[in-house]
């Protein structure tokens, strides 16, 4: 059986960057771009309609546009792409194994890009609304002009659903950050600063219930928890500040693994605990999770596979001239 160089597995920002200077070093990348698990190609930009922060792009491009053009990019330098999902790796031989529902590749490296998945409270309406007034980022879409001196909410009570409320601030006339409960988890900084900003008002043991519109997103019905009462809050925009599921389900045996699932690289690297293997993108970022940082950990990682498999030297690369 012949010997990858290297298997990326998942695409996205991630994954086509890697492909794109895996392939540019005549490492010839095959890479399981995905099918079903965890989000169809191309990662969560897929759904995602204006991207604005993306450099390069002035007038804001589409989330698949974008994708379009890695993908297409990563197809030029000379990647091999498999619509398909890898169903089962095993990091304990050498070479590694990877195999798809179809197919068993063997591989002397692998850079992991499987994303995460925003958790979501699917309420009824959500799918309707999702893009056309609905988001999981407030950073990616804030800016969207639907939001612009409107109203909107927020739903979660940690510091990422801090960070969007506080953000939202910089568009919206007022932000209604929606607490399932009676307290925050938010640090104590955060909680400081919500509840000292004017525009910034706070729903306690709120539970948002459906949401309404027309071509857009123009209300949501909420519960107080405590009191059963049931209301109407006029909104444009409803951002989901509830975490989110990296999909990792496949690593959980041979990869370190954080208390939320995220795969551990070392630091400054994006090496993981078995050499040979690295990770990028929202897999292993529980922080910053843009597209440009996740392209930037793509690249990262192709340059660390490229330079670790020129170490295994004439192991590796047998078929890369």
């Amino acid at each position: 059986m012949l010997v990858e160089n290297l298997v990326i597995i998942g695409s996205g920002p991630a994954g086509y960057t890697a492909a794109i200077y895996a392939a540019r070093a005549q490492l010839k990348p095959v890479v399981f771009e995905g099918f079903e698990a965890g989000g169809i190609p191309g990662g969560q930009l897929m759904i995602t309609t204006d991207v604005e922060n993306f450099p390069g792009f002035p007038e804001g491009i589409t989330g698949p546009s974008l994708m379009r053009q890695m993908r297409q990019q990563a197809l030029r330098w000379g990647a091999q792409l498999i619509t398909d999902d890898v169903v089962r790796v095993d990091f304990k031989q050498r070479p590694f194994a990877i195999a798809s529902a179809e197919q068993e590749i063997q591989t002397h490296a692998v850079i992991i890009c499987t994303g995460a998945t925003a958790k979501r409270l699917h309420l009824p309406g959500e799918e309707t609304f999702w893009n056309n007034g609905i988001s999981a980022c407030a950073i990616c879409d804030g800016a969207n002009p639907l939001f612009h001196d409107a109203e909107v909410a927020v739903v979660g009570g940690g510091d990422s659903a801090a960070e969007e409320a506080l953000y939202l601030t910089k568009y919206a006339r007022k932000v209604h950050l929606l607490v399932r409960r009676d307290r925050l988890r938010a640090s104590k900084t955060m909680q400081d600063r919500l509840f000292n900003h004017d525009r910034i008002q706070i729903h306690w043991n709120c539970l948002p219930l459906s949401v309404h519109g027309d071509e857009v997103l123009r209300w949501i019905l909420i519960q107080d928890a405590i009191a059963g009462a049931v209301s109407e809050l006029p909104v444009n925009g409803l951002f989901y500040a509830i975490g989110h599921t990296p999909n990792t389900q496949l690593f959980q045996d041979q990869l370190n693994l954080d208390r939320s699932g995220y795969i551990q690289t070392e630091a400054k690297s994006t090496a993981t605990n078995i050499p040979g293997v690295w990770a990028a993108g929202d897999v292993q970022d529980s922080h910053y999770r843009q597209a440009i940082t996740a392209a930037g950990t793509g690249c990262m990682a192709a340059l660390e596979a490229e330079r670790w498999l020129a170490e295994q030297q004439p192991l590796a690369i047998p078929n890369a001239a």
